[in-house]
């Protein structure tokens, strides 16, 4: 766990925890950061996270919880177990995003 943390040592978060330079984003800082949520990554939550990085390359905003189960084979129950607490917004901070438009 130490050695995970310590990839986010040089990353730039804002006050809610969002990264502020999502290019600077790698996987490597995925895993550490949901580590520090107690989150272990697995296939599904990639399939989340890839689908949340294309959206924001094309549209320059992190997608909604809606357009997330709309556009991947995640539905809605599913992706409340994977990232428990508010999963657009949790999916996004692992994604290295922005808070998603329409959260809390």
């Amino acid at each position: 766990m130490e050695q995970s943390t310590s990839v986010l040592t040089n990353v730039e978060f804002d006050a809610e925890g969002f990264m502020v330079d999502p290019h600077a984003w790698t996987p490597q800082i995925a895993e550490a950061i949901a580590a520090s949520l107690n989150i272990t990554l697995t296939d599904r939550h990639w399939v989340v996270i890839n689908f949340a990085r294309k959206e924001f390359e094309a549209t320059g905003q992190p997608p909604t919880l809606r357009r997330i189960t709309k556009a991947t084979d995640v539905d809605t129950k599913e992706i409340y177990q994977l990232f428990p607490g508010g999963p657009a917004k949790i999916a996004a901070k692992i994604a290295g995003l922005g808070k998603p438009t329409g959260c809390i």
